[in-house]
C-alpha cells in the first residue's frame, strides 16, 4: 500500500509546530515575567505603606492598637489585587508602639529593608520590608504581607499576562492554515495542468505560472513534453522507415526461395543463392540502423552531453577497424591535428564514425583509399575515400552497382544525420580534398553548446 503525503499537510504541521514552540516560549516568557513584576508590585507597596506609616506622626503608643479586628474594616477588601497587609511599629527602645493587621508576632531586628521571616506556629513564609524614621532612629516600621497571599497575586497577574496567547493560538492557527492554503493555490493549478496532461500527446502548460518557484519546474515540464512529442514522431517516422526498408529485403527473400526451390541449373541456384545473401546482408544492415536510430533517440532523452575530445574518440574508432581494413584489403587512416574538444553524447558521435567508416569499408573496393580527418579550428569531421566514381569504377562481384544499390546507404546515412541533428550540427556530402572522390561531413556548430 503506497502512503501519498500531502503538501498542504506537511506545511500545516511543520508550521503549527514551529508556531507552538515559539508561542509556548513566549507564553512562558510571559507567565515569567507576570510573576516577577507582581514580585516587584507587591514589594513596591510593601515600601509604599512603610513610607506612609513613617510620615504619620503619633505620641502615645496607646493611640493605636491593634486595628485587626476594628470594627467595619472587615470588608473593605473588595479589590482583586487588594491585600492584606500587617503594620508593626517599634520605638528607638524597640518597645511595640503599634501593632495592626494578622501577622505574628515579629521579633525586633535593626536591619532594614526587604526580607522574607518565618512567623508564627506552625512556621510560615511572611514578606516584610523594615525603614527606620531618619538618622536619629527614633522608631522603626515594618509591614509585612503573607508570602501565600503574595505568591497567589503574582499567579494571578502572570495567567492574565499569558492567558490570551493560548485563547489566540486557535484563532492564529486558522489565519496560517488558510494564509498556506492560498498561497499554495498555483501549485494545485500546476498539479491539475499536470494530471490533465495527455500522455499520448503532452502539450505545453499554457497557465500565467508567474511565480519564480514554478518557472523552473513549468519550463522543465515544457522541454520534456517537447522532447516526448519529438520522440513519439520520430518513433512513428521510424516504424515507417522500418516497414519501408525492410518490405524490399524481404519480399526479395521470400521470391529467391521459391525460385531457389523450383532452379533446373547449378548456375542459376549459385546466382540466387548469391542474392539471397545479399538480400539478407542488407536486411540485417537495415535493422542493425533502426536500432542505432532507437538509440540515438533514447541516449537524446535520457542521457546528459558532456565535454569529450572527438581526437581521442576517433583514434579509438579508427583502431576497432584496423582488422577489418586490412581483411578488405582497404587503407585506413586518421588525419588529426590534435585535441578536439566539444560537447555531445560519446556513444552516439561513435556511432556516427562508426557508421561512416563501415560504410565507406563496406561500399569500396579493395585497394581503396579511406581516411577519417577532424578539423577542430573549423569544427568539422569528415571521412573521405578514393574509390572511383560510377562510370569508371570496376564492377567485380560482389562490389557490382546492383550490390551497393541492394545493401544500400540511406538508413545509415539517415542514423548520422538524426544524431548530427541531436548536436546542433549538418550533415551532407562535400566536395572532397585532393586525391579523394567521395567525403561526407559532419560539421558541428562554431559555439560549442554547453553540458546539459
Amino acid at each position: 500500500m503506497i502512503t501519498r503525503n500531502s503538501l498542504t499537510a506537511s506545511l500545516m504541521t511543520w508550521a503549527l509546530g514551529a508556531l507552538l514552540i515559539v508561542w509556548g516560549g513566549f507564553a512562558m516568557l510571559g507567565y515569567r515575567t507576570g510573576i516577577h513584576e507582581a514580585d516587584e508590585l507587591t514589594d513596591g507597596h510593601l515600601a509604599s505603606v512603610a513610607l506612609l506609616e513613617l510620615a504619620e506622626d503619633f505620641q502615645a503608643p496607646e493611640a493605636r492598637g491593634d486595628l485587626a479586628n476594628t470594627p467595619g474594616l472587615s470588608n473593605l477588601k473588595s479589590h482583586d489585587y487588594q491585600r492584606s497587609m500587617s503594620v508593626v511599629a517599634w520605638n528607638a527602645a524597640g518597645d511595640v508602639v503599634m501593632r495592626t493587621g494578622k501577622a505574628p508576632s515579629v521579633p525586633f531586628s535593626e536591619k532594614e529593608g526587604f526580607e522574607t521571616l518565618q512567623l508564627g506556629s506552625p512556621p510560615s513564609a511572611w514578606r516584610a520590608f523594615s525603614r527606620w524614621e531618619g538618622p536619629s532612629h527614633a522608631r522603626k516600621v515594618t509591614v509585612l504581607l503573607d508570602a501565600a497571599e503574595r505568591d497567589e497575586l503574582a499567579k494571578d497577574i502572570a495567567e492574565q499576562v499569558a492567558g490570551p496567547g493560548f485563547w489566540l493560538l486557535p484563532v492564529v492557527a486558522l489565519a496560517l492554515g488558510f494564509a498556506i492554503h492560498r498561497g499554495l493555490r498555483p501549485l494545485y493549478a500546476l498539479s491539475r495542468a499536470v494530471d490533465a496532461l495527455d500522455v499520448h500527446q503532452p502539450s505545453p502548460l499554457q497557465g500565467p505560472y508567474s511565480q519564480q518557484e514554478f518557472r523552473a519546474v513549468v519550463d522543465s515540464i515544457n522541454t520534456l513534453a517537447g522532447r516526448y512529442q519529438a520522440a513519439v514522431a520520430r518513433e512513428r517516422e521510424l516504424a515507417t522507415e522500418l516497414a519501408h526498408e525492410l518490405r524490399t529485403p524481404l519480399a526479395s527473400l521470400t521470391l529467391q526461395a521459391w525460385a531457389l526451390r523450383h532452379s533446373a541449373s547449378d548456375a542459376e541456384r549459385e546466382r540466387l543463392l548469391s542474392q539471397l545473401e545479399l538480400d539478407a546482408l542488407r536486411a540485417g544492415q537495415v535493422l542493425s540502423n533502426l536500432l542505432s536510430l532507437a538509440r540515438a533517440n533514447r541516449t537524446d532523452m535520457l542521457e546528459a552531453r558532456q565535454v569529450l575530445d572527438l581526437d581521442l574518440l576517433a583514434t579509438a574508432e579508427v583502431a576497432q577497424f584496423g582488422q577489418s581494413a586490412l581483411d578488405s584489403q582497404h587503407e585506413l587512416s586518421l588525419l588529426s591535428p590534435g585535441p578536439f574538444i566539444l560537447t555531445g553524447h560519446a556513444v552516439l558521435l561513435g556511432l556516427v564514425l562508426r557508421n561512416l567508416i563501415e560504410n565507406a569499408l563496406g561500399h569500396t573496393p579493395p585497394g581503396t583509399r579511406v581516411e577519417v580527418q577532424l578539423d577542430p579550428q573549423a569544427r568539422w569531421l569528415q571521412v573521405c575515400d578514393s574509390a572511383a566514381s560510377a562510370p569508371t569504377r570496376p564492377d567485380p562481384a560482389p562490389y557490382t552497382a546492383a550490390a551497393s544499390r541492394s545493401l544500400g546507404l540511406g538508413s545509415g546515412l539517415r542514423v548520422v544525420e538524426k544524431i548530427a541533428a541531436i548536436h546542433g550540427a549538418h550533415f551532407g556530402r562535400v566536395p572532397p580534398p585532393p586525391g579523394f572522390t567521395c567525403c561526407y561531413r559532419l560539421a558541428f556548430s562554431l559555439t560549442a553548446p554547453k553540458p546539459d
